[in-house]
């Protein structure tokens, strides 16, 4: 126990005596380390992410999506899919271009949002204050509004935005609600959402053609049956097959979801597992340096009576320590950045096991790319160690 005790603090001698070299050297493992933490976070933050968004719409929802530009289904064909077995409601809803405005103030960041009543109340959205989008103001096209929190606070300061105009790319539109403080669902951020009328599309020189909508069933237990008549009525109705539309269930698009996150950290952590071996090279062609700088001193303690393994565990601790202490600072930086990244509204996630593995990793390679300079060092005969000037 204290030959290896003083091997280790010869180890530290030795580095400490070759500050900017050994610095250098765990520069690659530190870059490789937090790049592993980082790039593996950022894809496990994006897959809780993308998991919390689609189940905070529930297990008894369905999405339709129509992926042809040619082919759409129209508002009034709604009332045919209602009258489909299971159905409870149907919400459709459309993207609008268009600059949101008070006064002087433009909010750049909103995103415009054609719907129906029933959007709320299936995507698990609540309101603050006021009412939202009626059945009246869709048929009679009303120029009305409901918006989300931020925007509201935005473009309204603390003021109460309830019975007060906004302009739309110029129209006056009358805000009749304001929704609460959701984050993002769905990939929509509900906090910089501006809810319109579906019908009011026509005033930004938009079809009424829905490619998009989320229906609520009655029990979910049915859920796959009810997917098939859904399928049964859109290829009848539209005439067209499933390669131009989808009909999908919350567990299959988190399944999907799931596999293409899975797939992207695998491959970030590999991209960042190269920098990892560059690290690993350069511990080796280190201490294979430092090996033939200390020929002689290696010489002289085989001479007084060092055996191969004591000189192989010299060399082979001092790569450990080396790699240790990279893996160290790597992991805190990585912890660093990715309360970074945090802080600017990007998801990360960095678990306790990824951690683990990156700085396992690093004393792994301190071992690997270790062993071979110290093998090389105690192979040395002690007569041509001490005639090396």
């Amino acid at each position: 126990m204290d030959k290896l005790i003083n091997i280790i603090k010869m180890a530290f001698k030795n580095i400490k005596s070759n500050k900017l070299r050994s610095s250098l050297t765990m520069l690659g493992l530190i870059i490789g380390i937090a790049s592993v933490i980082v790039l593996v976070g950022i894809g496990s933050g994006a897959t809780t992410s993308i998991t919390d968004s689609v189940q905070s719409l529930g297990t008894d929802v369905l999405t339709i999506s129509v992926n042809s530009s040619d082919i759409a289904l129209e508002y009034d064909s709604l009332n045919d899919l209602k009258k489909i077995m299971n159905v409870n409601k149907i919400a459709p809803y459309k993207n609008i271009s268009a600059t949101i405005s008070r006064d002087m103030t433009i909010a750049s960041s909103g995103n415009i949002l054609g719907t129906n009543s029933n959007y709320l109340d299936i995507t698990n959205i609540t309101l603050y204050s006021g009412r939202t989008i009626s059945e009246i103001d869709i048929e009679n096209k009303t120029k009305v509004c409901v918006l989300g929190n931020s925007i509201s606070s935005t473009l309204f300061s603390l003021a109460n935005p309830v019975g007060q105009s906004i302009k739309l790319d110029g129209d006056i539109y009358t805000v009749i609600g304001v929704l609460n403080e959701q984050g993002t669902t769905m990939g929509n951020n509900v906090d910089n959402m501006v809810l319109i009328p579906i019908s009011d599309a026509e005033y930004f020189d938009e079809d009424l053609s829905i490619k998009n909508l989320y229906i609520k069933v009655d029990d979910e237990n049915e859920m796959e049956m009810t997917q098939t008549l859904l399928e049964n009525y859109i290829m009848t109705t539209l005439g067209i097959t499933t390669d131009y539309f989808s009909v999908s269930s919350q567990d299959s698009m988190l399944e999907t979801m799931s596999e293409i996150s899975d797939t992207l950290s695998l491959l970030l952590g590999g991209i960042a597992s190269i920098s990892l071996v560059v690290g690993g090279i350069g511990v080796m062609n280190v201490m294979l340096v430092s090996v033939t700088e200390r020929t002689k001193e290696i010489g002289i303690r085989k001479s007084l009576g060092a055996r191969k393994v004591d000189i192989l565990l010299q060399f082979l601790v001092e790569a450990l320590v080396l790699s240790l202490l990279g893996g160290c600072i790597g992991v805190m930086l990585g912890i660093v950045i990715g309360n970074v990244i945090e802080n600017v509204g990007l998801s990360f996630e960095a678990s306790g096991n990824v951690i683990f593995i990156a700085f396992f990793s690093s004393a792994c390679i301190g071992m690997i790319f270790g062993i071979f300079p110290a093998y090389r060092a105690a192979l040395l005969k002690p007569i041509d160690a001490l005639r090396t000037e």
